[in-house]
């Protein structure tokens, strides 16, 4: 399917929450002047539960509303879809780039570790399908990787329960594992964006020798090279604009949108959405 990319749209971003709006905030603190469209599919929210099959038409019909608005760069600011997903978009939606969060993170995580040890917390979809592994696998072969399924987290991010006991223990049952052995690793991999809010619990949990890699950021970071390398960047220099649009409720996206942002909503920033 041809698509017509102008330097001067948007760039969407879409995920199946508020979980995104992490990648969303460091698009915004690296690209200032981009205009930028997120989706939070949240009538579906969480993808890690569901099939392959769901996620692909799922990603599919989130792409095609944002190529509707005009889009000229895709961030599939989901694990789960990034992992299942990307092919299909890449194939269905050129020359329209597309850029996932898996690649960055699993390249940063490369990047960061030193002793070969890198251990992967994310979505049960994300680690069932062993994503991870292949793309370290790529940028650093015989690096040994570590990959839990941690979905209570997804549900207390989505909450906007960031700290304390309950948070605590909850990250504590799912990293002692992963901690477990005389060579543990010394980077954990944040791979599910909802995740990063809770990045100061699960740093102290995993303790001060653990390199702990935001894919939101390094997904960021690789977006701002890819429009440069594609001759992508918006022309003017002025602020750009950010537009939320969502699925169900733009009453709890605007609340609990606040917190992954990091700044308040209202519901009246969020249009309501069929898919």
């Amino acid at each position: 399917m041809s698509h017509e990319v102008k330097p001067d749209a948007p760039i969407g971003v879409f995920d199946s929450g508020v979980g995104g709006l992490t990648v969303l905030r460091a698009l915004r603190e690296h690209l200032p002047c981009e205009n930028l469209l997120y989706l939070g599919d949240t009538a579906r929210v969480p993808y890690g539960t569901r099939s392959a099959v769901s996620v692909r038409r799922y990603a599919r019909q989130a792409t095609r509303l944002l190529v509707d608005r005009g889009i000229k760069y895709l961030v599939v600011a989901c694990n789960t879809a990034s992992a299942v997903a990307i092919d299909d978009l890449e194939d269905n939606y050129a020359p329209l780039p597309v850029t996932g969060v898996v690649e960055p993170g699993a390249l940063a995580g490369c990047r960061a570790s030193y002793n070969g040890h890198i251990a992967v917390v994310a979505t049960e979809s994300t680690a069932r399908g062993g994503a991870y592994e292949r793309a370290i696998a790529d940028h650093c072969p015989g690096t040994n990787v570590t990959v839990a399924a941690c979905p209570l987290l997804v549900a207390l991010a989505e909450e906007g329960w960031t700290d304390g006991s309950v948070v605590e223990a909850v990250v504590d049952s799912y990293l002692k594992p992963l901690f477990a052995n005389h060579e543990k690793p010394d980077c954990l991999i944040l791979g599910c964006t909802h995740f990063p809010i809770l990045a100061d619990t699960i740093g102290r949990v995993a303790g001060h020798d653990v390199t702990l890699v935001d894919s939101a950021e390094t997904t960021a970071v690789f977006v701002d090279e890819e429009l440069q390398r594609h001759g992508l960047n918006r022309s003017s220099d002025s602020p750009g604009s950010t537009r939320f649009l969502a699925t169900d409720s733009p009453r709890r996206f605007a609340k609990v949108g606040g917190v992954f942002l990091g700044e308040s909503l209202s519901e009246q920033d969020v249009e309501l959405v069929d898919l």
